[in-house]
């Protein structure tokens, strides 16, 4: 693959050249004969050929990107796609080059003359400030205030707007925060034929300036009304460019009439470039986290009714990333007698660890309801089918069964713990932890696993969580048990919806780092046995 910088090609198509330059998209030639000069990519004869038009700020064909392969082919939607976003790439490195020699042209005019060059400086760190800040950037609204701060202290604008175009081509505002409620609200979304700054740059594709409110209310007039209720008098707004078209707006606005130079509007159209890729990002972003939480909406299961218990669980995923993960619970009816219950953690913080996670539980089902065995060996059999069916899983787990006491007298409490953090005993006496811990599941070299068993008194809780709810890295994780184990306590007996929500808020709370699985069973209260009286006897 060749850049802007590459000789003219003998044999080369310029036909094909000139036409993508025309419809400013990348195209390939399945079959061209495309003879190299000597000492050109070691004088190879290649044979499969696509180009993809490299442009200035405005928008002119300044070169070609050209891919070659040494046999003919067929080029791919998918290969003409890359192909342009990495001609756009370049067109953007190009610009930006551009932009930096005009303004060191300004700082040597600046510096003949006597004048300060410190604000052409200020402006010549913008870009390189703008390409380290946005690159980290997740959200539209990151990049919104990332772009703000950085041309506060050159550009000094009042407001910074970032304008994209919805699925159905009408101007979504992406800046509504920094407006009052009731200019936000009133372009929030709008027709793209309207006559705004932003509208007429995402519309025609180039810069839109308006050094003035004659310049406002003559190009600009369904915007007019909103400049002079927020003491506005100029603005500038650039194309946020796409893979074909403009994409949104970067829009700038003034209180004083407000002309832009040459280097100025360059360090604009550059800026728009990276605004662009950052957003394109965010937008990538936000489409996994909201196909990542589907996945695991689906395999997070609906818990059957389990009277005379109670059970309620509760998953949320972590603040930042992906917004799924490897962490799952389950509650399975064995029998009429019998409640399995499960919560495990997978490896992992994305979607592969979400669909490792669906099928380690998927065969644990089926395992759980193919015989009656003890959780050891439920779990031991998970191990061996994982290495039966090279299929091995790193997680862990435990399983638990909940089913009467021998003597009528509450009920027994059997688990098998696979490197998970302890279950948590919760009565009115406060607030123990279920020991016994054996290696994770999915090691290579499975071995035996032990049971445990605990009579629950009437009324009893079990807590059943991942390591989510009480690792931090701003607290030790004996600390963290203590103030779970205490907070627990204090709840014994709160719903167990309320009880989920209390632990949630007071261990995990909104900024959480991993993702938090709960579930809890209730054992029934003691029966209170009628009197004479109450028979009345």
């Amino acid at each position: 693959m060749s850049s802007a910088d590459t000789p003219p090609l003998a044999g080369a198509d310029p036909a094909l050249e000139r036409f993508a330059a025309l419809v400013r998209t990348a195209l390939g030639v399945p079959g061209a004969r495309v003879d190299l000069r000597p000492g050109n990519l070691q004088d190879q004869e290649l044979a499969g050929y696509a180009s993809a038009p490299l442009t200035d700020a405005d928008g002119r064909v300044i070169g070609h990107l050209r891919a070659f392969d040494s046999v003919p082919r067929q080029w791919s939607d998918a290969e003409l796609r890359l192909l342009a976003d990495l001609a756009a790439a370049c067109s953007e490195t190009l610009r930006l080059r551009a932009a930096n020699r005009l303004l060191e042209q300004r700082q040597g005019r600046a510096a003949a003359q006597g004048v300060s060059a410190d604000a052409a400086f200020d402006r010549s760190q913008l870009l390189l400030r703008a390409s380290v800040a946005l690159a980290a950037t997740g959200t539209a609204e990151d990049v919104v205030d990332v772009v703000r701060d950085l041309v506060t202290s050159t550009l000094n604008p009042a407001y910074v707007g970032i304008s994209m175009l919805d699925a159905d081509g009408r101007v979504s505002l992406q800046s509504g925060r920094s407006l009052p409620p009731g200019v936000a609200a009133r372009w929030d979304l709008y027709d793209s034929a309207a006559t705004t700054p932003s509208a007429l740059a995402t519309r025609g594709g180039v810069p839109v300036l308006l050094p003035d409110m004659a310049a406002v209310r003559a190009l600009a007039p369904d915007a007019a009304g909103t400049f002079v209720e927020m003491g506005w008098q100029s603005a500038a707004s650039v194309p946020l460019p796409g893979p074909g078209s403009p994409v949104g707006a970067l829009t700038f606005v003034w209180k004083q009439p407000y002309v832009l130079d040459a280097a100025e509007q360059a360090i604009l159209a550059a800026l728009a470039g990276y605004v662009a890729q950052a957003l394109r990002r965010a937008d990538y972003l936000s489409s996994r986290e909201n196909a990542a939480r589907v996945l695991q909406t689906a395999l997070l299961p609906d818990l059957p009714d389990v009277a005379p218990f109670e059970l309620a669980a509760r998953y949320e995923p972590a603040s930042r990333g992906e917004h799924v993960g490897g962490d799952w619970y389950d509650a399975v009816t064995v029998d009429e007698d019998r409640l399995a219950v499960v919560v495990g953690d997978v490896t992992g913080h994305d979607m592969r660890a979400a669909a490792r996670m669906g099928r380690l539980r998927s065969k644990l089902r089926l395992l759980l309801v193919d015989r009656h065995e003890s959780p050891a060996a439920v779990l031991h059999r998970l191990d061996t089918a994982g290495q039966a069916l090279r299929d091995l899983i790193t997680a862990t787990a435990v399983l638990a069964y909940l089913q009467p006491g021998p003597d009528g007298a509450g009920h027994v409490l059997n688990w098998s713990n696979a490197g998970h953090p302890h279950p948590l005993l919760i009565t009115a006496a406060g607030a123990v932890p279920l020991g016994g811990r054996d290696p994770l599941l999915g090691l290579r070299a499975a071995r035996r696993r032990t049971d445990h068993g605990r009579h629950l008194p009437p009324g009893s809780t079990v807590l059943f969580y991942t390591d989510g709810l009480i690792e931090t890295r701003g607290a030790s994780l004996d600390d963290r048990e203590r103030l779970l184990w205490e907070t627990a306590a204090a709840r014994a007996g709160a719903p167990l919806p309320d009880l989920l929500d209390h632990l949630y808020a007071v261990l995990a709370g909104d900024d959480h780092e991993d993702d938090v699985a709960m579930i809890a069973i209730r054992t029934p209260p003691a029966t209170r046995r009628s009197s004479g009286s109450d028979r009345g006897e």
